[in-house]
């Protein structure tokens, strides 16, 4: 039951927990209770819920293709018996095929005709036997005696009785080829993938050559650094705050996770050591599963997961803990975790509230940032040619609860004139008494940041010069005192 009254006040929050003595005059429920602001989804507390979509990530994600009709799907037998190796040029449009069960399971190693870009006539000419088969089990959709197939209901399957024009106009071609999408995918030698309803939240590589299914999200970012923040906790507490549910599986959608999701600015070292451990969780699952075929990520992760609860694992669990390396998969997303959030700037253990507190105020600021046009672009060579002209400032804040505070509460203001910064990085050296380096020292500011890391380039220089910090190597800064007390340690 949902009871509402106009106007801006807290509201309670009731979950049953218990129920006994319901076929009696007097039962018992028990409630979980809650109270505070009343979020769109019913729930209470910080949600991401009302997060803004970012420019940022401006057409980046989206799902694989929606083949509507069957027959697209193909074996390398059948792609034999239709021309493969004998039809020049053929082998453009027979591409590997994946989707979920794919990639949680094991591979089917499903071949696909795609056709798209090709007008039907030059299918016709160029490629008979495609054309024929097509002709057959997609748009008329016969079976083995040439009568339509149905559904349940008698509803003949082809794409010739769609009621849709374009499905039925365009029926050698997919019915949702995600033509807006291929050309952020076209340069790329891989992108990133993700299964939209899966029990374990998984983030991997596919070769560019694979098409992907509908039943995948798929990023259009080949850098593993960005494949291990989407594979973080951070990520994951965004992520499981409002994650909609298919049965018992988790639901990704990109809208909702990807585009408004705040991704730190990476520091050159911080951007390696991530791509580094990004590239190398990718390839021990892939390498894992290649040389266990009784093994599935799923469950895989099922065993970790069982780990990371504390759970005690049964004989077979312990058989793919050892022969699935999954200690060594543990470990990697703890380094994982642990970078991310030191990217951010937060510490490592913050709870998943404190997380998702950060992660909502932060996309907060970073919408304000973009309202101004200063837009921090996952793949700036790709998107601003395209997406810049489209950034529309839009006036107004996020209605945030009060207990969300601003990333950078606490943290010191850059000062304006020249002649203070100096001060200003050198008072910061001193408190924190650890080596930093320009791209650090500028994240520990208000709104700091890659805006004023060339001032704070520039007051390290002045401040060494003077002999107030002690440049200890490339571009990593310590004060004068810092630097003695570790050379005395």
């Amino acid at each position: 039951m949902t009871v509402a009254e106009p106007g801006k006040q807290e509201g309670a929050l009731y979950e049953v927990v218990r129920e006994t003595g319901l076929e009696t005059d007097e039962p018992t429920i028990s409630f979980l209770h809650q109270k505070g602001i009343i979020n769109s989804d019913l729930s209470v507390g910080i949600t991401p819920v009302n997060a803004r979509p970012l420019a940022a990530a401006a057409g980046l994600a989206s799902r694989g293709v929606q083949l509507m009709g069957n027959g697209f799907i193909i074996s390398k037998a059948e792609a034999k018996a239709l021309g493969l190796g004998r039809r020049k040029g053929l082998k453009n449009y027979i591409r590997e095929y994946c989707n979920g069960r794919d990639l949680t399971a094991r591979p089917r190693n499903s071949l696909v005709i795609d056709l798209f870009g090709l007008e039907r006539n030059l299918v016709r000419e160029e490629f008979p036997e495609i054309y024929q088969h097509l002709t057959t089990r997609v748009r008329f959709d016969l079976d083995s005696a040439g009568r339509p197939n149905t559904d349940k209901s008698g509803r003949k399957l082809g794409r010739e009785w769609n009621n849709r024009a374009s499905y039925k106009q365009n029926w050698w071609i997919f019915g949702e080829p995600r033509k807006d999408f291929r050309p952020a995918l076209k340069e790329l030698p891989r992108y990133i993938a993700t299964v939209e309803t899966a029990k374990h939240r998984v983030f991997q590589f596919l070769d560019a050559s694979i098409l992907p299914d509908n039943r995948l999200v798929c990023f259009a970012l080949d850098d593993a650094a960005l494949l291990a923040i989407l594979s973080s906790r951070t990520h994951k507490t965004w992520v499981s705050a409002t994650e909609g549910l298919l049965e018992d599986r988790p639901i990704y959608t990109k809208s909702r996770y990807f585009d408004p999701f705040p991704f730190p600015e990476l520091t050159t070292s911080l951007s390696l050591q991530l791509r580094s451990y990004g590239e190398e969780l990718d390839t021990l699952r892939k390498r894992v599963l290649a040389e266990h075929p009784d093994f599935t990520l799923t469950g895989l992760y099922n065993v970790l997961e069982n780990l990371k609860a504390g759970g005690i694992l049964s004989e077979k669990e312990e058989d793919v803990k050892t022969r699935g390396l999954v200690l060594i998969i543990k470990e990697l997303h703890e380094e994982i975790d642990r970078l991310t959030a030191e990217a951010y700037g937060w510490p490592v253990d913050l709870t998943d509230e404190q997380i998702l507190e950060r992660l909502v105020a932060l996309n907060a600021e970073r919408a304000r940032e973009e309202a101004a046009r200063h837009v921090r672009w996952l793949r700036p060579d790709y998107q601003i040619p395209r997406f810049a002209k489209d950034v529309v400032a839009k006036s107004g804040d996020l209605e945030l609860a009060s207990n969300v505070v601003a990333v950078d509460a606490g943290k010191p203001a850059f000062p304006k004139d020249r002649e203070d910064r100096a001060v200003a990085v050198l008072r910061l050296l001193e408190g924190k008494h650890v080596p930093m380096d320009p791209a650090a020292i500028a994240r520990q500011f208000k709104s700091g940041g890659k805006r004023i890391e060339p001032h704070v380039t520039r007051a390290l220089m002045t401040l060494e010069r003077f002999g107030r910090v002690v440049k200890l190597s490339e571009d990593v800064y310590a004060s004068y005192q810092g630097a003695l007390e570790r050379e005395a340690a």
